[in-house]
């Protein structure tokens, strides 16, 4: 079977506050982002091996999400074996959200393969175990995070009218590196509240609390922020942990 792992991007990422364990409570709202896709196909096998293709992959194989994917559901369903073939094509380290989605896709066809008829409130509480951001796309639609960001809520916003075009550094910010450059705080005015406006008011109120401290450190990423706007852009803004940015341009 194969999937085609879609990226995200984050409209507004508020930092609220450090949590006991070590974690971050966060306020964000996810988006999904089809302009950008990774390729997985997942075969029935007699062992399982697992396969990256594409730029930039260092590292052993078993240590990638899908393959972690694999084994949580090998664990507890008692699956057989299978082959793993990711093609990497969303940046690695680019606030994304790429490895997380190649995670819950392998999870959702590992479900269709074996019809293990789990609902998606199940494969996303799978999914929590993987990363924080991995629940959000077992539903792939919009969705208000809270927690560390596996918290879900529904929201009603639509996209359509416009165009996200990314731009991708070649950066590679560690969710580590982004965090110890923020200073947690509680907006004044909440994401919610924030996206009832129409879309040309979101400059300047919509904001993504890494930006600061990033932007700073890398000043190219705050030129690549402008020059979305200097091409048109209604509204621009970095990724999660960066350091893709994107900007929202009218069809």
């Amino acid at each position: 079977m194969i999937f085609f792992p879609n990226a995200k991007i984050n409209l507004g990422l508020d930092i609220i506050e450090k949590r006991p364990d070590g974690f971050h409570n966060i306020e964000t709202l996810f988006v999904p982002c089809p302009e950008c896709c990774d390729i997985l196909e997942v075969l029935y096998a007699e062992k399982f091996s697992m396969h990256l293709y594409g730029p930039a992959l260092d590292g052993d194989p078993m240590d990638n999400l899908c393959a972690k994917a694999y084994h949580l559901m090998a664990k507890i369903y008692d699956i057989p074996p299978v082959a793993i073939h990711l093609y990497k094509k969303i940046p690695v380290g680019a606030g994304l959200g790429g490895g997380s989605s190649d995670a819950a896709a392998t999870l959702i066809l590992l479900n269709r393969m074996f019809s293990l008829d789990l609902n998606d409130e199940v494969l996303a509480g799978h999914a929590a175990s993987l990363g924080s951001d991995c629940p959000f796309f077992i539903y792939n639609r919009p969705m208000y995070a809270t927690g560390r960001g596996e918290v879900l809520s529904p929201v009603d916003i639509s996209l359509d009218d416009y165009r996200i075009e990314l731009v991708t550094p070649d950066i590679f910010i560690s969710t580590k590196e982004a965090y110890a450059g923020v200073t947690p705080r509680k907006p004044v005015e909440s994401i919610l509240e924030i996206i009832k406006r129409p879309v040309e008011e979101w400059r300047g109120l919509l904001k993504n609390d890494f930006e600061e401290s990033l932007f700073l450190k890398y000043p190219g990423l705050a030129a690549e922020k402008e020059a979305l706007y200097a091409r048109g852009a209604v509204y621009a803004s970095m990724s999660g942990s960066g350091s893709a940015l994107y900007g929202l341009f009218k069809k």
